[in-house]
């Protein structure tokens, strides 16, 4: 059967807006113990522009952030399992999520101050304080982006860099090793196999 043009055409338009969809769509991860924070964070934002990720404790944030590496984290600070302080100390230890954009939540400001001193803006994370309406979040969003476009690329340490190549060179010390014992099997069997053949036509040229 021949499909014509004219009946693909609305396959095609579905697969390009699937394509666009995928494209402009933002993974926001909000890490809460509250159903109702993480519910108004979906509910204020347009689903066909961002996916909310959602975690309940701050060890399954962390996965989280680790397994799906958010455009976005919201994070509150009082969290079961690993509290927000926590939970940010292991993001701003680990290279790939350091750099994402973090909003830090919480109804009492004091909580966060005591752990990570004003300015936040220093820190490169932006403070919401809870509950927040629609038009908060989007400031706070919009800022913590900003910020962590600013924020400089971390650099390796020169000595983390000096095991790295010494690391290598040993590495491919091993596999020089490993190929030169190879050729010494190669080279022994050949000199067998000669040995063998030259005894042979001893043996043959006696006849």
């Amino acid at each position: 059967m021949i499909q014509t043009a004219d009946s693909s055409i609305p396959h095609t338009a579905s697969k390009v807006r699937q394509v666009a969809t995928q494209i402009t769509t933002r993974k926001i991860l909000v890490i809460d113990d509250s159903r109702v924070i993480r519910n108004m964070v979906k509910d204020m934002l347009p689903a066909q522009n961002f996916v909310v990720f959602e975690a309940r404790d701050g060890a399954e944030g962390f996965e989280m952030a680790k397994k799906e590496v958010p455009w976005l984290i919201m994070l509150d600070f009082i969290l079961p399992k690993m509290n927000g302080f926590q939970v940010y100390e292991a993001l701003q230890q680990h290279p790939d999520l350091s750099r994402i954009p973090l909003i830090i939540m919480s109804g009492k400001k004091e909580e966060v101050t005591d752990k990570i001193p004003e300015p936040f803006e220093e820190k490169f994370i932006v403070f919401i304080n809870k509950p927040f309406d629609k038009p908060e979040l989007i400031e706070a969003i919009k800022k913590a982006v900003t910020l962590a476009q600013k924020r400089p690329a971390v650099a390796v340490p020169a000595s983390e860099e000096r095991l790295s190549s010494e690391s290598d060179l040993v590495k491919r010390i091993a596999e020089l090793e490993h190929k030169v014992s190879d050729l010494e099997k190669k080279f022994a069997k050949q000199q067998m196999q000669i040995h063998q053949m030259a005894q042979l036509l001893k043996a043959q040229s006696h006849h």
